[in-house]
């Protein structure tokens, strides 16, 4: 197969991309350029990249769109996306819209570069199996969840926060616990954003399932 890993850089200001592009190509990565909306969302659906890193504030389209677009066509391309530091807004708008990790500009390109090691690796590792418990089945290949027959699309935190309740059931397991376990790194992790994806995962498998326990966490229960 192809020895490069092919990645696509979705960014407007011109100075970040001289300096990301050149970082980027000595570690090995071939290094393709969208500096608006409209392009990005087209050569991000050519199916040729490794993965995305996709800036929000963009001229023509903006980010958020260019990847719902993506996700509702069904294209998984693995997004990273920029946000500024302390908008923890716009991550979790990212995170609903499907990006699988957020960096918060200004970065080091050492942690982007880690970040996307770690997300190529973790979407290249061959899924293990379905994971089954009382008829709440995660497809781990399709990244998909099937409830009595009924299949649901989930972004790539909802799958790993899912995935980890289904692993650890009966288990109290607190909001910085799973934040440790959902995303890769230690930056401005945000416990207000997993209230908002166990709210997005009763939602979907039924408010029972997850269990808040004031002060400690929450409980996934093995059965309704």
């Amino acid at each position: 197969g192809r020895l490069r890993m092919r990645l696509l850089l979705v960014e407007d200001d011109q100075y970040l991309v001289d300096s990301l592009k050149k970082d980027l190509q000595q570690s090995g990565y071939a290094v393709d350029v969208a500096d608006n909306g409209i392009d990005a969302e087209y050569l991000g659906n050519e199916m040729i990249y490794d993965i995305a890193i996709l800036d929000l504030g963009l001229p023509g389209k903006n980010g958020i769109e260019v990847l719902k677009s993506w996700r509702t066509s069904g294209n998984r391309l693995p997004v990273i996306v920029l946000t500024a530091r302390n908008a923890w807004n716009e991550r979790v708008d990212g995170f609903k819209a499907g990006a699988d990790d957020y960096l918060g500009k200004p970065f080091h390109i050492e942690e982007l570069k880690a970040r996307v090691s770690a997300l190529l690796h973790r979407t290249n590792q061959k899924p293990s199996e379905q994971l089954d418990i009382d008829g709440i089945v995660l497809d781990e290949e399709q990244q998909a969840l099937n409830i009595n027959g009924n299949q649901h699309n989930l972004t790539g935190i909802e799958f790993r926060l899912l995935r980890y309740f289904l692993l650890n059931p009966e288990k109290v397991l607190s909001k910085s616990h799973l934040t440790e376990h959902i995303y890769d790194f230690d930056s401005d992790k945000d416990s207000n954003v997993i209230e908002v994806y166990v709210r997005r995962l009763r939602q979907i498998i039924g408010k029972d399932r997850i269990e808040t326990r004031r002060g400690q966490g929450y409980v996934f229960r093995k059965s309704s």
